[in-house]
């Protein structure tokens, strides 16, 4: 059910059709052992779980798409190129980010958690996620942090 960019007017398109108050889920792929054991059955876990769910999916594949991988990159300014990577987006914004730091050595059931977590705080029409729309969150910190108290990777996005 994730929809797979091939080319640089594919990501544009897509981070364009993200209205502000729908949620886009990111994932840059690769083909690395962490992104196979941990990263993509942790995305299936968490879209096919119960709850909330983004409004949009979509993947690039980091070392077969090199343009849409470059493109995505450019519309997640201010975070670290990784791969593999995963970001929840409200509108155009990323809100919640997974970097590849946060995968390796990390169960596909704890990254699915994190994800699932995210989904319920941001997807949906709840009060949670019009709240949390300013905020930027990452996995396993408890709490959403605002541009003052966020990690110096983060704090260029806002």
């Amino acid at each position: 059910g994730i929809k797979e960019l091939l080319s640089m007017e594919d990501v544009d398109k897509a981070i364009t059709s993200i209205g502000n108050d729908e949620t886009a889920l990111v994932v840059i792929n690769s083909v690395c052992g962490c992104a196979a054991a941990n990263a993509r059955p942790a995305v299936a876990m968490a879209l096919q779980g119960p709850g909330n769910k983004p409004d949009h999916s979509f993947t690039v594949f980091a070392g077969q798409h090199l343009e849409a991988t470059v493109q995505m990159r450019n519309h997640l300014i201010g975070i670290p190129p990784s791969s593999p990577f995963i970001a929840l987006l409200k509108g155009p914004d990323p809100i919640f980010v997974i970097e590849r730091r946060h995968i390796e050595g990390r169960t596909a059931n704890a990254i699915a958690a994190d994800l699932i977590h995210a989904f319920e705080k941001y997807c949906g029409a709840s009060e949670n996620a019009e709240k949390a729309s300013d905020t930027v969150d990452g996995p396993n910190d408890g709490k959403a942090q605002t541009q003052n108290e966020m990690p110096d990777t983060f704090r260029s996005i806002l």
